[in-house]
């Protein structure tokens, strides 16, 4: 059984499908959308404010910036489609 099936509680009609997550969107603060602007680039994370360092931190728990490397690391913002 698939999720929908289980979340709807009916197994779709043939053709017809399901997309739960065609509205999903991780929600930011203004402050993190313009980090989010300012990260086009990759950048190391020691040229970052303290209070930037902070937010980047918790871009990363939403999965919106990778940070690559153990010492000295660098931050990637992920493309926004």
């Amino acid at each position: 059984m698939k999720v929908s099936e289980l979340i709807t509680g009916h197994t779709p009609t043939k053709g017809k499908k399901y997309d739960m997550l065609s509205d999903f969107q991780i929600w930011t603060t203004n402050e993190e959308k313009e980090l989010l602007k300012k990260l086009k680039d990759p950048i190391k994370l020691a040229h970052l404010s303290e209070h930037d360092q902070f937010k980047v931190q918790a871009l990363i728990r939403k999965s919106l910036v990778t940070k690559v490397g153990q010492q000295d690391p660098t931050v990637v913002a992920n493309e926004n489609k």
